[in-house]
């Protein structure tokens, strides 16, 4: 009974203390470092290395095997293509949107411009990974969760695609100089750099709904004033590259750097990417991949690929064992940064190489006229190529079998070598082998899809629980929610 006076006691004492402990609770319950304000700057690299880690991810995941760049001779389930529910790209690209919509807003408050054209670019760029992942998906209703809008609408791939190419096109127009960027991983605030991103990132979508589209128009007036609309030039070639060169230390670091090492082991050389570089002699292949153990041990190295969507003893006994299989290279395992240079291991979101390879075969189908062939652009593509992951060329390989320029076969070669320089790059090889076809790419022996490459990813479950109303629209609109259904401008 005393202790329970001296409690009630206590109890009254706080009671009567309480106005003078919260008079000023706020004010020292407030980090005085704590920054309440976000501004362009700090929401700029966020989104950026968010990303563009994202599109590495996918590439070691799922774009390479997709694409036969690479094959697993382990846990071989995406080789098989039982993709189950991808929903990685989606979540982390709508995440990001949500500060990409911030930063458009912050930016339109403060008159920023160039952010604000930095912004649209990050945008188109993301929309496009997204609607050419998925077919239609959520887009002027989407990130706008804070207003109320929870279920957003699924829109046709032909309206997404017309708002990416006004965004890089608004972009282009808003970018200039005066005012100063921080926080640019990419260009470092160079705004005249990332103009050339807009109108090279419009080209190669241009060219994707070119089977579906009259683009001829709108991509040769990009081609027609390079001072109002620069693109990646041959001056600068590599240079121009919208690429993410990673650090060797947190929070700029190759995303794949900490992987466990049985991670790697999981992923060899395709035998399709092999077998053409061996035709080629082409010498990127002792970047893209490592000799085998047992060969390197006897002394005579050679690169052997294992062919894609085996099972998984097949996968793992074939030539003798993992032993007798390439190894991903350089540009994949966890030394690269540190064995290869700072410039090996990076984030990509286009290149010059691509856009020479995009111009060649505009120019071969007669979407555009230029000053130069489509030899010129398709030779000058190869040697910028080589030059990305830092490979001498061959003196005589632009004339090589397989390789030497001819009307006849021009799309099949630019095509192929398209192919080997989008080595590594997310999801670009396979986004553009689903409208060419080229190079031939067929579903391995032991597949699940009914001996079909995929041409999509599915609609994460999450959206059939939260979204399926608009969801449901969409898959009656664009076709039966599977791996096979095409999207839009893949016909």
């Amino acid at each position: 009974m005393k202790k329970t006076k001296q409690y009630i006691i206590i109890l009254v004492a706080a009671l009567f203390l309480l106005p003078a402990c919260t008079d000023d609770f706020v004010e020292k319950n407030t980090d005085p470092n704590a920054i309440t304000d976000v501004t362009p700057d700090l929401l700029l690299p966020g989104i950026i290395r968010t990303a563009v880690n994202e599109m590495v991810n996918q590439s070691w995941g799922i774009g390479n095997i997709v694409i036969q760049h690479t094959a697993k001779i382990q846990f071989v389930s995406e080789d098989r293509y039982t993709w189950g529910d991808r929903d990685g790209l989606w979540n982390n690209m709508y995440n990001n949107l949500r500060n990409v919509q911030l930063l458009i807003e912050l930016s339109d408050k403060n008159n920023s411009k160039n952010y604000k054209g930095i912004s649209l670019i990050m945008r188109a760029w993301m929309y496009s990974l997204l609607t050419d992942a998925y077919g239609d998906v959520p887009y002027t209703e989407a990130t706008k969760g804070i207003s109320g809008t929870f279920t957003p609408k699924y829109e046709t791939q032909e309206v997404i695609y017309a708002g990416i190419l006004n965004d890089l096109k608004t972009a282009n127009d808003l970018l200039g100089p005066g005012e100063t960027v921080v926080g640019d991983l990419i260009y470092n605030g160079d705004v005249q750099q990332w103009k050339k991103l807009a109108n090279s990132l419009r080209l190669r979508y241009l060219l994707r709904i070119s089977d579906v589209k009259d683009v001829k128009a709108d991509m040769q007036a990009i081609l027609a004033n390079p001072t109002a609309t620069p693109i990646f030039s041959e001056e600068n070639k590599n240079s121009d590259n919208a690429t993410l060169r990673y650090l060797t230390s947190a929070p700029n670091q190759f995303p794949m750097y900490t992987a466990r090492q049985g991670s790697f082991d999981e992923f060899r050389l395709s035998k399709n990417l092999g077998d053409k570089l061996t035709a080629l002699s082409d010498p990127r292949i002792t970047v893209f991949a490592q000799p085998t153990d047992a060969s390197v041990a006897a002394g005579a190295p050679k690169y052997t690929g294992v062919p894609n969507g085996l099972n998984e003893v097949a996968a793992l006994d074939y030539a003798g064992g993992p032993n007798n299989v390439s190894r991903a290279g350089a540009l994949f395992y966890k030394g690269s940064i540190t064995e290869r240079g700072l410039d090996v291991a990076k984030g990509y979101i286009m290149g010059y190489p691509e856009l020479q390879f995009v111009l060649a075969e505009a120019v071969k189908k007669g979407l555009v006229t230029s000053t130069k062939t489509a030899q010129m652009y398709y030779e000058e593509g190869v040697r910028s190529a080589f030059d990305f992951v830092d490979v001498t060329m061959p003196a005589n390989y632009l004339t090589s079998p397989g390789v030497a320029y001819s009307d006849a076969d021009a799309l099949t070669v630019v095509g192929t070598q398209k192919w080997i320089a989008l080595f590594f790059t997310g999801l670009e090889a396979w986004f553009d082998w689903r409208r060419t076809g080229i190079p031939t790419i067929t579903a391995g022996p032991d597949n699940v899809n009914g001996g079909k490459v995929p041409v999509r990813f599915a609609y994460p479950r999450s959206e059939q629980v939260l979204n399926a109303t608009s969801l449901n629209e969409a898959v009656a609109r664009q076709g039966a929610d599977t791996y096979n259904t095409k999207v839009w401008w893949d016909k």
